[in-house]
């Protein structure tokens, strides 16, 4: 049960959490990454310095006070396995097989229409032709 205590622990858990290094959080801090170290192998920090760390990693001081692996665990597997509002688990809301299916018809309709299309200009063309061919045998 020394995790409850070791509020360093946490401090560096939730940085890690956090994708923060020991050197950016200790830039924002205003000191060394070996005193960040220091901090973290700390059972106990001060509640103004531990605010300054809460605030540099975007969290509030109770946050890391509260903080312990298992409450991440819980929080995860509530929220991300087989939630409903989790976006990388959609359920298909059409039958990927149906859509094909219309894809395939509708293709086949598109290629009847240009078919009818082409035949359509060709006739035209040939009209044209034997229009200029009589207009020519007219001279």
């Amino acid at each position: 049960m020394t995790e409850k205590l070791h509020i360093g622990r946490k401090v560096a858990r939730l940085r890690e959490l956090r994708g923060i290094k020991q050197e950016t959080l200790a830039e924002q801090l205003g000191i060394s990454q070996q005193a960040v170290s220091k901090l973290e192998q700390s059972e106990s920090i001060e509640d103004t310095t531990l605010a300054r760390i809460a605030k540099a990693l975007g969290i509030t001081s109770e946050v890391i006070k509260n903080f312990s692996e298992e409450s991440v665990i819980y929080n995860v597997q509530n929220n991300y396995e087989g939630a409903t509002n989790n976006p990388y688990n959609a359920q298909c809301t059409f039958n990927p097989l149906d859509e094909y299916r219309n894809e395939v018809k509708e293709n086949k309709r598109l290629s009847e229409e240009n078919k009818k299309l082409y035949e359509s200009l060709l006739k035209e063309k040939d009209e044209k032709i034997a229009l200029l061919k009589k207009m020519l045998e007219g001279k």
